[in-house]
């Protein structure tokens, strides 16, 4: 996810995480002829936490990061910790056959356990709460699934609860739904602090992260792979991990196409007054809810309301193209209709076609991972150690799930004109549902 940091418009691309106190570690500027064991391209939180988990099995690790540090998704994405996936337990155990599915499930059930256990156990300054994440059903079709939802996971030992409509409107004093299933495993938070504390305590650890740095080329020579720079300097590296997600390029052949990347918008207001904020999420759990186009939001440490979903696909500009967060915002909570939004910001979000995140080993030493389905904070800290494993032991094993194929989609350079007719009919079919 990107976003402008010299907005044109007052508000926009300013996140409701930028705050003055929050500052990025040191970098670490490249040189050329460096050596390493491991060079991650990317400096997100999977290239983050598998630098801090490689660096403390005794890999030397170097980061080369593009941008800065927290200025794509991991830094600007909602805060929202989910475990799980998009998928239920039976459809995982279908797709992957029942014990790559069962080991995937125990997997991505503890995603949420390793951010908050890692926030916990390192000391992390990142404001965090764990109280549960809400699936809000606003159909009796969409209460199905979250029944059918519930009876998989509570069978698996899942701390939830299905909720009616009675339950879910005292939870988040939100209007419209039917009811929903709440996840007390899931939590949020502070995305940009979590990044800047991961890339601190990688450092700590011995890795090096160098930003505002483009990787161009990647080649394998002689049995290790020479990774160089937009800037002319090169690193030689035993193994390399990809990290880039919707920023993948040309780096590795197919894996841009393999893709189709989203804008995903966000607003917030500015922090609730008192008279307001107790009707507006009182049991302070993040929210998702059933619509076709997702809306999902949250508050923020500091009291926002903070309202985030996908929008239309050329670059926005003005005020006028959040509006429809804005109208969502209304609709939920009317009392909020004379709030002002005090930051509008967007960025880039990958999705796969099959809606399930992608492992590829293209070649000997050289890992990509892309595709986050709305669980990226989670499933990205928590695949840090296990990649970091996987390189350091060289066993398969240690992935939840089986390396595939880099399969470019067909007729890929229309994809933002497909994705742009669906955001609409998708848009229209949800207005006209009740």
């Amino acid at each position: 996810m990107s976003v402008q940091h010299e907005p044109a418009v007052a508000g926009v691309g300013l996140s409701a995480w930028m705050a003055p106190h929050l500052a990025a570690p040191a970098a670490d500027p490249l040189a050329d002829g460096e050596t390493c064991d491991l060079a991650i391209v990317g400096g997100g939180l999977l290239g983050l936490s598998t630098a801090l988990h490689a660096a403390r099995r005794g890999l030397s690790v170097r980061v080369i990061e593009a941008r800065g540090l927290g200025q794509g998704a991991s830094g600007l994405n909602g805060g929202q910790v989910i475990p799980g996936l998009k998928f239920d337990p039976e459809r995982l155990v279908g797709h992957f056959g029942e014990e790559t599915g069962e080991a995937l499930i125990s997997f991505v059930s503890s995603t949420a356990d390793v951010v908050f256990d890692l926030i916990r156990t390192e000391g992390l300054d990142v404001p965090s709460r764990r109280g549960g994440w809400i699936f809000a059903a606003h159909t009796a079709t969409a209460l199905e699934a979250a029944a059918n939802r519930h009876r998989q996971w509570s069978a698996r030992g899942a701390d939830a609860d299905l909720l009616d409509a009675a339950a879910i409107g005292r939870l988040t004093g939100a209007a419209g739904y039917r009811g929903g299933w709440l996840d007390r495993r899931a939590g949020v938070v502070q995305p940009l602090a979590l990044a800047f504390e991961l890339a601190r305590i990688a450092r700590a650890a011995g890795a090096r992260i160098a930003t505002g740095t483009r990787v161009t080329r990647l080649a394998r020579q002689a049995g290790s792979w020479r990774v160089q720079t937009a800037s002319g300097a090169t690193v030689k590296a035993a193994k390399v991990l990809v990290a880039t997600n919707a920023y993948s390029d040309g780096l590795v052949p197919g894996l841009a196409q393999s893709l189709v990347w989203l804008n995903s918008f966000q607003i917030a207001t500015p922090p609730l007054p008192d008279g307001i904020a107790a009707g507006v999420l009182p049991g302070g759990q993040a929210v998702s809810d059933s619509r076709r186009i997702l809306i999902y939001y949250r508050r923020s440490p500091d009291g926002r309301l903070i309202v985030g979903g996908r929008g239309g696909m050329p670059t926005p500009t003005r005020t006028l193209d959040w509006a429809h967060l804005e109208r969502a915002m209304t609709r939920l909570y009317p009392a909020l209709a004379g709030v002002s939004i005090e930051r509008r910001w967007f960025g880039r979000v990958a999705v796969t076609p099959d809606h399930l995140p992608h492992i590829h080993v293209p070649e000997e030493g050289l890992v990509a991972v892309a595709g986050c389905q709305g669980r990226g904070v989670g499933l990205m800290t928590a695949l840090g150690p296990r990649v970091a494993a996987y390189f350091a032991e060289g066993v398969r094993e240690a992935l939840p799930f089986p390396p595939t194929p880099i399969r470019p989609i067909p007729f890929h350079s229309f994809r933002r004109v497909g994705v742009a007719a669906t955001i609409a009919w998708y848009r229209l079919l949800d207005g006209l549902e009740r």
